[in-house]
């Protein structure tokens, strides 16, 4: 047990590799370290182990199950990239970050438990996780990267914490079983194409912060009959509603002034729409 650290792609596309414990003396595993290794079933990590490196796991594809030990405090950038049979993990209470892309394309995960502890999201962390039904996003994040949980095709349930601020672009691209999002009233940011073709969303309403609903926002939102839009918002971007083929009437608030390109087209149901006096343009087919 001198073994203090394991360096960079130490068993880098061992592929025939099917099981390791690192021994506690262990503090210290550099990037890439068991790359590619796709036959690994069983890890056992040193306890003592305060970060999962970037890529470590990455393309471990037998992987099922791992523990993570109580000392880690971070999990970095694609981690557990395309770990396509890991079915479940649980996140350390002293894990506040989850990085870029770190269980992207884990499609067996079913669930996951993130600790109050976490405060920042990376982009696309758990994107194509297509087979999470439910999270809950800890109090202490503030925002939800870009591409968060995009083509999460199963997920129908997700509670977002009165802390955040701003949501990601394309955060929830293809989250076609969601019904329905709580948008806390701490949001102030919505990225462009947040909620593309989240085909099963059925109503949302948007907080009183946000000035801008962002181009594509509910692009292809087919099941969406009702939305509320304050009156803080100024814009209506580009695309932001088309092809929400089931809204018939929608009021748009005092301060909109401009409505993009394409904003209500393929709104195929809808019978009214109320522009206000303030409105000084209407771009190209926004019809």
């Amino acid at each position: 047990n001198s073994v203090t650290s394991i360096g960079e792609y130490a068993f880098f596309r061992c592929s025939s590799l099917t099981s390791i414990i690192i021994p506690n003396s262990v503090t210290s595993i550099g990037e890439y370290v068991f790359y590619g290794c796709s036959s690994l079933t069983s890890v056992t990590l040193s306890e003592k182990l305060p970060i999962i490196a970037g890529s470590t796991f990455w393309g471990c594809v037998g992987l099922t199950s791992i523990t993570l030990p109580e000392s880690l405090t971070s999990i970095k950038r694609f981690a557990f990239y395309d770990c396509s049979s890991l079915m479940s993990i649980n996140i350390p209470n002293g894990v506040t970050r989850i990085g870029e892309y770190a269980f992207c394309g884990c499609s067996s995960l079913t669930s996951i438990n993130l600790p109050n502890g976490v405060t920042s999201i990376g982009d696309a962390a758990f994107a194509r996780c297509s087979s999470l039904t439910n999270i809950t996003i800890p109090n202490g994040v503030t925002s939800l990267g870009d591409d968060a949980f995009a083509v999460c095709s199963s997920l129908t349930s997700i509670t977002l914490p009165e802390s955040l601020m701003s949501i990601g672009e394309y955060a929830f691209y293809g989250c076609g079983s969601l019904t329905s999002i709580l948008i806390p009233n701490s949001v102030t940011s919505i990225g462009w194409a947040a909620f593309f073709e989240c085909s099963d969303l059925t109503s949302i309403i948007i907080p009183n912060g946000v000035t801008m609903i962002e181009g594509d926002l509910f692009y292809g939102c087919s099941s969406l009959t009702s939305i509320t839009i304050p009156n803080s918002v100024t814009i209506i971007g580009e695309a932001a509603f088309s092809r929400c083929s089931s809204l018939t009437s929608i009021t748009l608030p005092n301060n909109v002034t401009i409505i993009g390109n394409y904003a209500f087209s393929g709104c195929s149901s809808l019978t009214s729409i109320i522009i206000p006096n303030g409105v000084t343009i209407i771009q190209s087919r926004t019809f």
